[in-house]
């Protein structure tokens, strides 16, 4: 197959690292004529840009602020899109629009990569949709109930409506009052966590363990405070990663993607970017 086309979209969308991914697997895989873009796609932009797309049109992959808005628009969603009340893939079959969520895999497998099992208590910051995903990859892995931590309660209502469909139960807690589990995930943004780096290394119990989604700027001050605490740090470059490998298996149906040449090519470039 030749000539497909697929591409990231989302506002700001020149830093992604998905291009590089995905491009990289197309290589490996012998994938001639099909190409991978990075376009700058706001959410009111999103409806025109849809259906502007033609029939050489594969895929796409979704990030912020798109997750969310995407679905009214697609013909079909994923049981675990549907769950998650974000898609960050759509891909293109028989004129039809069909949204998933590979960030969910991508969480799973990078918690597991790093040797991170079951955590017996779980604090999520933030409460956007990659706070949903979060939820849903602990309750895949064995989690039924987790503390969210947002600024105020009122930015958590979608992802409270996520946990609620997935069967999961949501304390909120406020940046004022909260308890560090055995695992913290990070969902902010750069920067946003830095104020609480030292407060919640020093919360973290002696096995506890960090994933931060944010994988550039990378090592995030939190990272470092948790890391020189002597506790593990999963960055999220891996959840880009496997989200990514997702991505290429359901937009070329090929089940022989080839992670690690991804990996180092994603590797390649962020040392790159920080030289």
């Amino acid at each position: 197959m030749t000539g497909r086309r697929a591409a990231v979209l989302g506002s700001p969308i020149a830093h992604s690292l998905s291009p590089v991914l995905h491009r990289t697997a197309y290589q490996v895989l012998g994938l001639e004529g099909w190409r991978y873009d990075a376009i700058e796609c706001r959410e009111e932009d999103l409806p025109a840009l849809l259906d502007g797309l033609g029939p050489e049109w594969a895929g796409l992959s979704l990030t912020m602020p798109l997750k969310r808005a995407v679905l009214p628009l697609l013909d079909t969603v994923s049981d675990l899109a549907a769950a998650v009340g974000g898609a960050n893939t759509v891909v293109f079959r028989d004129g039809r629009r069909h949204g998933d969520n590979t960030d969910v895999y991508g969480i799973v497998q990078a918690l597991t990569e790093a040797g991170v099992g079951t955590p017996s208590a779980a604090t999520i910051l933030g409460g956007g949709a990659t706070a949903a995903s979060a939820i849903a990859a602990l309750r895949e892995l064995g989690l039924s109930e987790v503390t969210v931590v947002v600024r105020s309660p009122a930015r958590a209502a979608e992802t409270l409506r996520a946990a609620e469909r997935l069967g999961v139960a949501v304390t909120v807690r406020g940046y004022d009052r909260f308890d560090v589990g055995d695992l913290l995930v990070s969902t902010l943004p750069p920067g946003a966590a830095d104020h609480l780096a030292d407060r919640l290394a020093a919360a973290m119990p002696e096995k506890g363990a960090l994933f931060d989604v944010v994988y550039a700027p990378w090592p995030t001050p939190l990272a470092r405070a948790v890391q020189e605490a002597g506790r593990t740090v999963v960055g999220g470059f891996a959840m880009l990663l496997h989200q990514a490998v997702r991505q290429v298996e359901l937009m070329t149906g090929r089940t022989d993607v080839p992670v690690e040449a991804m990996r180092a090519a994603g590797e390649a470039e962020l040392a790159r970017r920080s030289a």
